[in-house]
């Protein structure tokens, strides 16, 4: 059997914490190396010797916490802007007024970047907003005022921190939407080889027992009419699209999407497709239909206790059509039989002799849904049922506690 396609995952910002790995160790020599060649002119330069000492240890020591953002966590950031904003606090004491007046730097200088960035990088544009306001703050605070130099030194940073954040957040969505993308095409292929692989072994097995059971008859016919429905039912899954689901969220069909445990939309043609058979066809717009987990659950539901009502009324042997309409503020479905269709008051009858199944099991949920469930029918042609369910449902949590009394 051939081994099933790995999708390859790409990190969009790994190179990005590359760089600031490299922009730190720079800047700590160029600070150091700064402070070296104004050295005399420090009033108190043991207190920016051992302020360049622990620059010195705390750079190296923390590169691998700017290897990745797993690494960087809240805590490193924390420690990391208090190192910087110590060194911008400290110059006035170390320093001399003049060179101070002067608009010379702080002992950290552009070193102080580097801290702004990893805020930038780990927590987008809001993070990066919040640690360069600090600096701007302790710049100041060092000057004494809102010196020209200071201020546009502030801005510089503010808006460079902010737009890298922007662009971190902007390249993130990329890539979750080019990994889910390049998901979907290795689901869509390997879907491809099992549906060769179905077609050339067990529809033709099915087609083959509908058939001889059709010829021998009895109790064989009726096995042929189940192996019938089998391979409709068979060919039309293998034959549809795939369904991507949301990210994280359980497959439906397997009974586990219905725990209410994520509130991403699902596709409801997921729910839908598992009524496709012989007797019932399914048409959906091609592409997903997505609807809040518990609306989808109920609007499958109704067309579940529609078709029901189809097999209990209309026969065993009737057609049925379920038909998905995409609307900009509401999904449509409707569900239509040729069966013998529904006698005048007969509905209103049945609920007076207390059987509910329409009036609840279907008006009932697109009712708690905040929409409409609306039958047709005309004696000898057959009945039709148009579902209405809006997309934004204010009372979510009314919905699904509604439908889990039941």
């Amino acid at each position: 059997m051939p081994r099933r396609e790995k999708v390859m995952r790409m990190s969009v910002e790994q190179p990005l914490w590359r760089a600031l790995a490299g922009y730190r160790v720079l800047t700590m020599v160029y600070a150091v190396g700064l402070f070296a060649t104004a050295y005399e002119e420090f009033e108190r330069p043991w207190l920016a010797v051992f302020y360049f000492a622990l620059l010195a240890v705390w750079t190296p020591a923390t590169l691998p916490r700017v290897a990745n953002a797993a690494a960087c966590t809240k805590r490193f950031l924390a420690a990391d802007l208090t190192v910087a904003l110590t060194g911008i606090l400290l110059t006035p004491v170390a320093d001399a007024p003049e060179r101070i007046a002067a608009g010379g730097p702080t002992m950290p200088s552009i070193w102080t970047a580097g801290a702004v960035l990893a805020f930038a990088i780990k927590g987008g544009w809001r993070w990066a907003a919040l640690a360069s306001t600090l600096v701007a703050v302790a710049n100041l605070v060092e000057r004494g005022g809102p010196a020209r130099d200071t201020v546009h030194n502030v801005i510089l940073v503010w808006v460079a921190s902010i737009a890298i954040g922007y662009v971190v957040e902007v390249a993130r969505a990329s890539e979750r939407t080019l990994a889910r993308a390049l998901e979907i095409e290795a689901a869509t292929r390997e879907r491809e080889r099992l549906a060769r692989d179905i077609h050339d072994s067990v529809l033709q097995v099915l087609a083959m027992v509908q058939r001889r059971g059709a010829v021998i008859g009895g109790e064989a016919a009726e096995l042929g009419r189940m192996a019938g429905e089998q391979e409709v039912a068979l060919r039309t899954l293998v034959s549809s699209g795939p369904v991507p689901l949301p990210r994280g969220a359980k497959d439906p069909s397997g009974g586990a999407a219905g725990d209410g445990a994520g509130d991403d939309p699902v596709d409801l043609r997921a729910l839908l497709a598992p009524y496709a058979g012989a007797l019932v066809s399914l048409a959906d717009p091609g592409a997903p239909v997505p609807l809040a987990p518990a609306a989808a659950r109920e609007l499958a539901a109704a067309v579940g206790a529609a078709l029901d009502n189809v097999r209990e009324h209309a026969g065993p042997d009737a057609r049925a059509w379920i038909l998905v309409e995409d609307e900009p503020d509401e999904v449509i479905v409707t569900v239509r039989d040729d069966g013998p269709g529904i006698p005048e008051g007969r509905l209103a009858q049945a609920e007076g002799e207390g059987r509910l199944g329409v009036a609840l099991s279907i008006r009932g949920r697109l009712r708690d849904l905040g929409g409409s469930a609306e039958l047709i029918s005309v004696p000898g042609q057959g009945t039709e049922v148009e579902l209405k369910a809006p997309k934004h449902h204010s009372d979510e949590q009314d919905v699904r506690g509604k439908a889990e009394q039941r």
